[in-house]
């Protein structure tokens, strides 16, 4: 792969702007409104797919979002290698606190990106991500220097909880036969310091509904001898946790895994500075469970937290109102050993057991998945440590992470293959935030290491 540097710095402009034209189109899976630009994003990825060198290419219906599956079969006698991705983003909100608009591409460059981030929702998470792996088959195509067989399956609702692609999975098994999976929806420490993902926590995502009055009453005639569904609501929150930062909900750390003194201090040999973490998300001091580093806290411990709460009157001015009702979304990260679907039962009963009778209150389960770690001896995990020392020239650090991809553990389960997480985005691209970016970078860094991936799997793995 002697041309690889050259190839891309050749066909960097271009690879930048079809990552920008797949940008501007704003596949929102959370929003009904969208799902017209779902589609036509499908058929983006689709159609760069095939342009790319895949035989084949498909847009397959589920009761949700499509599912874009394509492939390129060079010898059945090779190890097959599985990509995934998601086409679909979060909603961008709040519009207001974009430096431009979320599907208007820009590029500025950063302190952390002198040679320019691309500004715009789905930039990293995970358009720019999966992009990278179209271009890297691109280049091996080109080059003829593809060593494995390739498939891609690129989802339309990573962002709503994948709710259908189990379905498709199901329907598709020998479709998706593989030896490896390979995703990059995930980051490393930095751009000196590559890592690799070797553990996700799982997910269960909550909203509660509590209800007081039939309707909103007039806080002066009322207040004080109502129940406010918003005044009790917070305090039921609050009640979640500790002093300690310790969840309270019974039987919720039960069957967590504490990870042994010798992991705790291997961990803890990764580059790390609490003070340029504070001043990074301009924050005096940090904030979290007792007996934890903030690493540790955000990685291998479980957490519940509120991403939004509302009820009564939030417009302009004042209206005394004594809301009816008042609602908050919550999310609970887990860890091996936890089952997602136990936690919710458990989240369920314990909420709707400290409610007063002065109040009514209605859980409703979201979506969930289980946490995945996977073995740095197995030749898939060796094959990207190669790949990173190859492009990095330094041996990756294998890392867990704090985030969740909830379809991981089904892929082995129905698929029986491990996954590998090749991240390339960093800890400040703002993914699920305002002004969330992707340096070009990382981009093209990622289009360099991928096809590495490749020949060291297939050396690692031949027959």
């Amino acid at each position: 792969m002697k041309d690889i540097q050259s190839y891309i710095d050749k066909n960097k402009d271009r690879f930048v702007q079809e990552l920008t034209e797949l940008l501007k189109i704003p596949s929102i899976s959370a929003d009904s409104d969208y799902k017209k630009d779902m589609l036509k994003t499908a058929k983006a990825v689709k159609a760069s797919l095939e342009n790319a060198g895949c035989e084949k290419a498909e847009i397959y219906e589920t009761p949700g979002h499509p599912v874009v599956y394509g492939e390129k079969i060079i010898d059945k006698d090779l190890p097959t290698v599985l990509v995934y991705g998601h086409y679909d983003v979060q909603p961008p909100d709040p519009l207001e606190l974009w430096d431009n608009p979320p599907f208007e591409p820009v590029i500025k460059n950063t302190k952390i990106h002198p040679e320019g981030a691309i500004f715009a929702r789905g930039a990293c998470d995970d358009k720019g991500q999966m992009y990278m792996h179209v271009k890297a088959l691109e280049y091996m195509t080109h080059s003829n220097e593809l060593a494995c067989n390739v498939k891609f399956m690129i989802e339309g609702e990573e962002e709503v909880g994948s709710e259908h692609l189990g379905w498709f999975i199901e329907r598709n098994k020998e479709k998706l036969a593989n030896d490896v999976i390979l995703i990059s929806d995930t980051g490393m420490i930095s751009k000196d310091t590559p890592s690799i993902t070797t553990g996700l926590r799982g997910l269960s995502y909550i909203e509660v509904e509590v209800t007081g009055p039939n309707r909103d009453l007039h806080s002066g005639l009322y207040g004080g001898a109502v129940g406010n569904p918003v005044n009790i609501l917070a305090k039921m929150i609050a009640s979640l946790t500790d002093e300690n930062n310790h969840i309270t909900i019974p039987g919720f750390y039960d069957k967590v895994e504490d990870l042994s003194s010798e992991e705790r201090k291997k961990m803890a040999e990764a580059p790390y500075n609490e003070e340029d973490y504070k001043n990074k998300l301009k924050i005096k001091d940090v904030y979290g469970e007792a007996g934890y580093s903030t690493l540790e806290r955000a990685s291998i411990r479980p957490t519940l937290d509120v991403n939004g709460i509302w009820g009564g009157y939030i417009g302009e001015g004042a209206k005394t109102v004594l809301p009816s009702k008042a609602f908050a979304k919550i999310s609970m990260r887990l860890v091996p050993g936890q089952d997602w679907k136990e936690i919710t039962a458990l989240f369920k009963k314990h909420f709707e057991s400290i409610a007063p009778d002065a109040v009514t209150v209605e859980v409703k389960p979201h979506h969930g998945g289980y946490a995945y770690v996977t073995p740095i001896d197995n030749p898939g995990y060796q094959a990207a440590s190669k790949a990173y020392e190859k492009t990095f020239r330094k041996t990756p650090i294998p890392q867990r992470s704090g985030g969740s991809i909830p379809i991981v553990s089904l892929f082995e389960k129905e698929l029986g293959s491990k996954i590998i997480l090749m991240g390339f985005g960093l800890d400040t691209d703002a993914i699920h935030s305002p002004n969330e970016h992707f340096g070009i970078w990382n981009y093209l860094k990622g289009i360099e290491t991928i096809p590495y991936f490749y020949k060291y799997f297939a050396e690692m793995t031949k027959k």
